[in-house]
């Protein structure tokens, strides 16, 4: 399958802005809360290297559009943990093998683009491959809450309780959404 000019636009943006924006990445790495439900995903060639240094960035920036699915992951993931989830979305669509870490952050990127009702599918799609997958489970959760459902959020909440227990990140992170959430509703 050929890339469109639409997708290597959207590719080289990506690796300019990890590859050439010393700083700026820096500065988006450190925008992603430091207690997260979840964390970064090594990349394989770049796993070696610290987040947003000189060394990583030189090797995000060379990955290329017909690269690993592990690499296309791994640009997808930071940009939709930094805001950019079109972006994000194109990029992680682009991944062949789709794991459930990949079809977790296409669904996250969906929802946070506000089509909740697409992201549900992808979210239980990645539950299908892994029910453990509790980051899932989590960011299912936080759509049942977009959509008004927090005794759906509850169950989600459970089930990670049951599967990683009540301090685990991802349960500390949906309890505190669910928390907000009641709150808000007063």
């Amino acid at each position: 399958m050929r890339p469109t000019s639409l997708e290597l636009s959207l590719v080289s943006a990506v690796f300019l802005t990890f590859g050439a924006c010393g700083a700026s990445l820096a500065d988006n790495h450190r925008q992603v809360p430091a207690f997260s439900k979840d964390t970064a995903p090594p990349s394989s060639r770049c796993a070696s290297t610290d987040i947003g240094s000189s060394a990583w960035q030189a090797c995000i920036g060379s990955v290329q559009l017909t690269a690993a699915d592990d690499e296309l992951f791994h640009a997808g993931y930071w940009l939709a943990k930094t805001g950019r989830y079109q972006e994000a979305r194109a990029i992680l669509e682009r991944v062949r093998v789709k794991d459930e870490r990949v079809l977790t952050y296409i669904g996250f990127a969906t929802r946070k683009l506000g089509d909740v009702a697409a992201a549900l599918p992808l979210y239980d799609a990645a539950l299908a491959i892994n029910p453990n997958y509790t980051v899932a489970r989590a960011y299912l959760g936080e759509a049942y809450l977009t959509r008004g459902e927090p005794d759906r959020a509850r169950a989600e909440l459970a089930e990670i309780a049951a599967r990683t227990g009540a301090t685990s990140a991802p349960y500390l992170d949906l309890a505190r959404h669910i928390a907000d959430y009641e709150r808000a509703e007063g």
